[in-house]
C-alpha cells in the first residue's frame, strides 16, 4: 500500500507540474513571447523552465488538443497561425450566437442568475486593473461562458469556447501597458446592467460593439513589431 500511495503521489505530481509548464506556455502566448508560426523544441523549452522534456511535452500535447499548437515530426512544436481570414470569420460566428442568445438570455434568465454573473464581471476589470492578463482572460473566459449557459445549450457553450480558443490573443502585454484592456473590462459590466434592465434591444447591441472591440483589441496587438524571446522560468513563474 505504502508504494502504491507513493506511486500516486508521483503521478499528481506530475500532472500538476505539467499542468503548470501548460499555463506557463499559454501565458507565453497571451505575451507575445511564442510566436506564430515558429517551431519550439520540448528540451529547448524545458531547459528555460528549469524541468524535464516530459512534462513540456505532455503539456504541449495538451495546447494542440486546443488547436494553439501542432506537432512537426523530429523537430517539436509549431505555434498555431491564425490568419485574418479566419479572425474575421471565428468573429463573424461567435456574433452570431451570442448576440441573439445574450437577447434570448435578457427575456428569460431571472435576476438571481443574472447577479450571479457579476463576481466575473467585476474580476475582469479588477484584472484589467491589475494588470494581470491571465486573470483577465480566465474571468473573461467564465463571464462569457457561464452567460450562454443561462441559454441551456451546453453543444452551444461548446462551440463558443472552442472559437475563444482559436481565436485567442497575441501580444496583449502592449494593449496593457496602455491601459486599452479597461474599456473592454467595463463593457462587460454595462452588458450585465442593460440585461438587468430588460432591455433586449440594447444588451445585444452592447454584446455587438463588445465583440467588434475584442476584435479591433487583437487587430492592434497582432500589428505591433514585437523583439524576439524565449520564455523563461522567471517569467513565467514555473518552479
Amino acid at each position: 500500500m505504502g508504494e502504491l500511495k507513493q506511486q500516486r503521489h508521483l503521478i499528481t505530481a506530475q500532472e500538476r507540474l505539467r499542468d503548470q509548464v501548460a499555463n506557463a506556455l499559454r501565458a507565453a502566448l497571451i505575451a507575445g513571447e511564442l510566436r506564430p508560426g515558429s517551431v519550439y523544441s520540448a528540451p529547448g523549452l524545458a531547459t528555460d523552465f528549469g524541468v524535464s522534456a516530459t512534462p513540456v511535452r505532455e503539456a504541449m500535447l495538451d495546447l494542440a488538443r486546443e488547436g494553439l499548437v501542432e506537432p512537426v515530426r523530429n523537430k517539436g512544436f509549431r505555434i498555431t497561425e491564425v490568419s485574418e481570414r479566419d479572425l474575421d470569420q471565428y468573429a463573424e460566428i461567435r456574433a452570431l450566437i451570442e448576440v441573439p442568445v445574450v437577447g434570448r438570455v435578457t427575456r428569460t434568465a431571472t435576476r438571481e442568475q443574472l447577479e450571479a454573473l457579476r463576481p466575473d464581471a467585476e474580476q475582469i476589470v479588477a484584472a484589467a486593473r491589475e494588470h494581470d492578463l491571465i486573470g483577465y482572460l480566465e474571468a473573461d473566459r467564465r463571464f462569457h461562458l457561464t452567460l450562454l449557459g443561462l441559454a441551456g445549450n451546453e453543444r452551444l457553450v461548446e462551440t463558443v469556447g472552442d472559437l475563444r480558443k482559436r481565436s485567442r490573443l497575441y501580444g496583449l502585454t502592449r494593449l496593457d501597458e496602455r491601459n486599452e484592456l479597461l474599456p473592454s473590462a467595463e463593457e462587460h459590466i454595462e452588458l450585465l446592467d442593460l440585461m438587468l434592465t430588460g432591455d433586449v434591444a440594447a444588451a445585444e447591441a452592447c454584446m455587438a460593439r463588445h465583440l467588434g472591440h475584442v476584435r479591433s483589441l487583437w487587430a492592434q496587438a497582432r500589428d505591433e513589431p514585437v523583439e524576439p524571446s524565449r520564455p523563461t522560468a522567471r517569467k513565467l513563474g514555473v518552479r
